[in-house]
């Protein structure tokens, strides 16, 4: 299949022990269990043992998606409905990444996934510890994008949110910025929430708050995952530039 075949051509780490390896091996062999695929893979994993093990200190976009795929799972669980405005999302996403016919196949791995009891936490702490502070926040900012599909974060979803974003080692300020980039219809904050500020910072702050969010999110932060992601990133980079352009619309600012 070519999205397994590209994922391994790209170099998986981390991502193929522990919890989320668990996880995805469970699904691999749902999805190779009638031809006998399941081995050939495991086979290649094997002979790629040395790489492999060079690549555990560091995360590759191949790992990156793992992650993803696995946490957007349990996100999309969470309310207890899967949505198809969720798959799309998630759908949207991999077409960055692969060719039609290799997405479709990344979304066999998903809803398989998807079958799965996923014990959050452990998965969670594995990422935390893996990721860098950069591709943690931009992790999290596509699993909020996962919660706001229909427009709505549920009590549910947002809990389990808050509850990865501690596991993987996000702080709550950085949390509730990435947040605050959803909910601009219905947090009239929104804009200062992004830069981590409140309403009463002065002008400088503001500025000085801009510049720093804007080093923090900027895509060359994470750059090791890849092209594609990063063009993901700048989504998040072009949110806090409209935060900030919405603060000096309202202060009159230049």
């Amino acid at each position: 299949m070519g999205f397994f075949s590209k994922l391994f051509a790209g170099g998986i780490g981390w991502a193929l022990g522990g919890p989320l390896g668990a996880i995805i091996g469970v699904a691999l062999a749902s999805i190779f269990s009638s031809d006998g695929s399941a081995s050939t893979y495991r086979q290649r994993i094997d002979t790629t043992s040395t790489t492999t093990r060079q690549r555990k200190s560091q995360t590759t976009q191949s790992d990156f998606v793992m992650s993803l795929i696995v946490l957007q799972a349990a996100v999309m669980k969470a309310d207890k409905v899967v949505k198809k405005s969720e798959l799309n999302v998630v759908k949207r996403f991999l077409l960055t990444l692969f060719d039609e016919a290799t997405t479709l196949e990344a979304l066999q791995l998903l809803k398989q996934v998807l079958q799965q009891e996923i014990d959050v936490e452990p998965v969670a702490r594995q990422v935390g510890m893996r990721m860098t502070a950069g591709a943690k926040r931009e992790l999290l900012h596509m699993l909020f994008e996962i919660a706001y599909a229909d427009d709505v974060c549920t009590p549910a979803e947002n809990a389990l949110l808050e509850h990865i974003a501690t596991l993987i080692g996000v702080s709550a300020t950085d949390t509730a910025s990435i947040k605050a980039m959803f909910g601009r219809q219905t947090n009239p904050q929104w804009a200062y929430e992004v830069l981590e500020i409140t309403a009463d910072a002065s002008d400088e702050e503001v500025k000085k708050a801009y510049r720093k969010m804007a080093m923090k999110y900027h895509p060359d932060r994470v750059s090791t995952l890849g092209e594609e992601v990063q063009k993901n990133a700048a989504e998040k980079f072009r949110k806090v530039h409209e935060a900030y352009e919405e603060i000096k619309t309202q202060r009159g600012l230049n």
